[in-house]
């Protein structure tokens, strides 16, 4: 078959800058029809948000150079850790050291016109870490992943987060609730950047247990799939170094175009992700605004999770979980062995 001729690169001013666009008309998503120039003018409308979720962070692209589906085809997924070569001198990047030891140059978004030279490197999903550059090993942001596995679904991650939002004010503190773009929810909680990652992951796997503890038959913190069963995963590794998850008002690459969304905790109990699409979210940014615009006005310290942790230890003897395969063994991390080999080695 023969390629279609790339159609003639557009100029896109953004504040300041200008930014070209090539082949503007190459198709990303079939349904809904959206091309790259559309991904980009998504991200226009959707500005401050955007530039809210990411400014500051260490962030890692998805880039799709052919597409996310395209005349029924899935494009190649690139999962882009170094900022790719041949950006402007205004785009800016941070060095951020990864668990093999290794480092990197990643984007560091401070402006809105490096979201959208991303998207014309081909980028649809936006990854920040949880920490910013002031400090890029002390995160300011705790996130709790409501993950449903096989057999269960959105349904199950909404019930699981009434839950979340329950504990939170029993705290005090305030969450900032999303869809994922895909089956689960996100929240997210502003702290403040004067813990370690790992202290902040303990704090998370502490708030997890007390999730589970709540609704055991709706939710589960196992890190092994096998000992998960039909329930909801808090993903309290998610909260570990150089662990990303998609940002507030990123598009995801997956059929449908859909949009991790911010939303406010009363619609919770009714959302459907399918209702957030690069085509609708536009429309109720412009109507609503930021639903994140007050998450950077109050942070919070994590030292009542890392009570709950040491009582944990002490009440429960539940020490550490198993870190995800790429880490190097943490102090404390049981075995990291699957528990249906780990039996047939015995």
């Amino acid at each position: 078959m023969a390629s279609k001729a790339a159609s003639p690169a557009v100029e896109l001013i953004v504040g300041d800058r200008a930014v070209r666009i090539s082949n503007p008309d190459r198709v990303y998503f079939d349904d809904p029809h959206a091309t790259k120039l559309d991904i980009a003018k998504y991200y226009l409308s959707v500005g401050d948000g955007i530039v809210r979720a990411l400014r500051e962070r260490p962030c890692m692209l998805h880039r799709y150079p052919d597409g996310v589906f395209s005349a029924g085809v899935e494009g190649e997924k690139i999962y882009q850790k170094r900022l790719p070569k041949g950006a402007p001198d205004w785009v800016e990047s941070v060095q951020v050291k990864f668990p093999s030891g290794r480092s990197a140059d990643e984007l560091c978004v401070t402006e809105l016109a490096s979201v959208i030279w991303a998207v014309q490197m081909s980028t649809v999903e936006f990854h920040p870490w949880h920490s910013r550059r002031a400090n890029t090993e002390q995160p300011d942001e705790l996130r709790i992943d409501l993950d449903p596995q096989p057999g269960t679904g959105l349904a199950e991650a909404r019930r699981v987060g009434g839950v979340v939002r329950e504990m939170l004010a029993e705290l005090g503190w305030s969450g900032w609730p999303k869809t994922s773009g895909n089956r689960g929810i996100h929240i997210y909680v502003r702290i403040r950047p004067d813990w370690s990652f790992t202290d902040v992951r303990r704090a998370a796997l502490a708030f997890a247990r007390e999730v589970e503890r709540r609704v055991p038959e709706l939710a589960t913190t196992a890190w092994w799939k096998e000992e998960r069963g039909e329930k909801v995963f808090v993903d309290f590794n998610q909260n570990a170094r150089d662990r990303t998850i998609a940002s507030a008002y990123s598009i995801r690459g997956r059929a449908g175009a859909l949009v991790s969304a911010p939303i406010t905790w009363d619609e919770l109990p009714d959302v459907e992700s399918e209702d957030f699409t690069i085509r609708t979210v536009p429309a109720r940014f412009a109507a609503l605004g930021d639903l994140h615009a007050g998450i950077d006005d109050v942070a919070v310290g994590i030292e009542p999770l890392l009570e709950w942790s040491e009582r944990d230890a002490r009440d429960h003897d539940l020490g550490d979980a198993p870190y995800p395969p790429n880490y190097p063994k943490m102090e404390g991390e049981p075995m990291r062995v699957q528990p249906s080999r780990a039996r047939t080695r015995e």
